[in-house]
């Protein structure tokens, strides 16, 4: 892949405001720009040095479209490696297109999606690594997301894959060499050190592989389901947790019949909260395909809120302790149903109560919340307790966390290719047999950092980011 013309797009998100960025890019950059670009001190741009930012007007022939700063990035010190200029002009959304209309017919091209970071990868200035944390970061929308982007952007993973890529492949090298010399029964490649290098790529690898799971909660959210009976206070917590009116509070049972996500972030971390219809027995058709959807959402979810009405728990017409009875079986059916999941259960309405009946509560159900979602009482405590659920000691120490589906699948055929090697050494395996596991190997974890690829990954890979980035 190689590009000889030069790209033009919009940089900033598309619509009117203040000021709007536009980005040319490619061996023309400079001389296109110098034809509509009128200097206010008559300077011409392609004597100016890089890195310089000049004040002027783009002019169609006569006519003036704008006033606008050009900004000049002479290759190779630019995003792309090669010359890149950028016109900061007013935020109108006619001048955005005029701008870039005049600058397609003095010869530039419309750049698709993500071909600028593209061609930095093509000019070597990132890896292709670093290059999908580009499209991660412009994504990240909490404070861990984005740290794992800034991670990835500045190249921890790259540099430790191409650590152990470099290391396989000196070793490769010395066994390659063997098979030149298999008649005289020469052994470049000391075994013993082979047999550490492995044990060390095997050890590295598993821990990115598990890294894998805390990185893809960091990235995309933690999804926690809110589930109970009608009218326990679901859609009441949900709102006081997002400190807006975001679903319908009514007094009748069953008013949530679809269930409702919104986002938010404690402590760096995002949640995605899922109010869910009540679970009760309904021969309500639409109430019972909401119940059904609980059970979906509840599938989903990492952590499962277990709501009921303390008000009522304690206060029924039903003989004492009777009713706790009937919400300890409903949180075992929750447990045993959905063992893999952290519950937490939390009475409600705990506002209401005496202190003798908080206690008398308490003691009947085991790892007791109490909350009341109408007044806020405990809803800082739950966040805490959500926030002991997630495994930020990685992120706090700075490890290596994996966060892309292709870096994981690749990391597993990487793993896969280093076990089969682990049984050549044990097994007294040829050098010719065992070159061709680590050639596997090496093939794989080039694959991450782009030393080997093809057009068809780029481009799944590119398609996937915005134009102009």
């Amino acid at each position: 892949m190689i590009y000889n013309d030069t790209i033009v797009a919009l940089a900033t998100p598309a619509g009117a405001g203040a000021i709007a960025v536009i980005r040319l890019s490619g061996q023309s950059a400079f001389s296109i720009a110098s034809e509509l670009f009128a200097s206010v001190s008559n300077k011409k741009l392609v004597e100016q040095k890089t890195h310089t930012v000049h004040l002027g007007h783009i002019k169609d022939g006569n006519r003036v479209i704008d006033e606008v700063l050009a900004t000049l990035f002479k290759n190779p010190n630019s995003y792309t490696g090669e010359d890149v200029i950028e016109f900061s002009c007013h935020g109108s959304n006619y001048i955005q297109q005029e701008i870039i209309q005049l600058c397609l017919r003095k010869g530039c091209r419309m750049a698709t999606a993500g071909e600028f970071t593209l061609r930095a990868f093509l000019n070597g200035k990132m890896d292709l690594s670093q290059a999908e944390a580009v499209a991660d970061l412009i994504a990240s929308d909490s404070e861990a997301s984005h740290q794992l982007a800034i991670q990835q952007m500045r190249g921890g993973f790259s540099s430790e894959i191409k650590k152990l890529r470099e290391e396989l492949l000196n070793f490769a090298s010395l066994i390659e060499l063997e098979l030149d010399f298999a008649e005289e029964d020469v052994e470049f490649a000391n075994r013993d050190d082979f047999q550490k290098l492995i044990s060390k790529i095997t050890l590295v690898l598993k821990r990115l592989i598990d890294s894998f799971a805390t990185g893809n909660v960091l990235k995309n959210g933690i999804p926690v389901a809110i589930v109970g009976e009608p009218n326990v206070g679901k859609s009441t917590l949900l709102n006081a947790l997002l400190n807006e009116e975001r679903a319908i509070v009514s007094d009748i049972a069953g008013t949530t019949r679809d269930t409702i996500e919104d986002e938010l972030s404690i402590g760096g971390i995002a949640f995605r909260f899922i109010d869910t219809a009540g679970i009760r027995e309904t021969k309500d058709v639409i109430e019972g395909l909401g119940i059904k959807k609980t059970f979906e959402k509840i599938e989903q979810a990492q952590v499962v809120v277990y709501l009921f009405d303390a008000l009522t728990v304690l206060r029924t017409s039903l003989p004492e302790g009777e009713k706790t009875v009937i919400i300890n079986n409903e949180i075992e059916k929750i447990r045993n149903r959905f063992p893999q999941k952290q519950l937490v259960v939390i009475a409600n309405k705990v506002d209401k109560l005496s202190e003798e009946e908080i206690s008398s509560l308490k003691s009947q159900v085991s790892n007791l919340h109490l909350l009341s979602a109408k007044t806020g009482l405990g809803i800082e405590e739950l966040k805490t307790t959500l926030l002991e659920f997630v495994n930020t000691g990685a992120l706090r120490n700075n490890d290596t966390i994996i966060t892309n589906t292709r870096h994981y699948d690749a990391l597993l055929k990487a793993l896969e290719e280093i076990i089969k090697v682990q049984e050549g050494i044990d097994s007294g395996l040829s050098g010719d047999l065992m070159a061709i596991d680590i050639r596997q190997a090496l093939y794989y974890f080039g694959e991450i950092t782009g030393e080997i690829t093809n057009d068809d990954l780029l481009g799944n890979i590119f398609a996937n980011f915005c134009i102009g980035k």
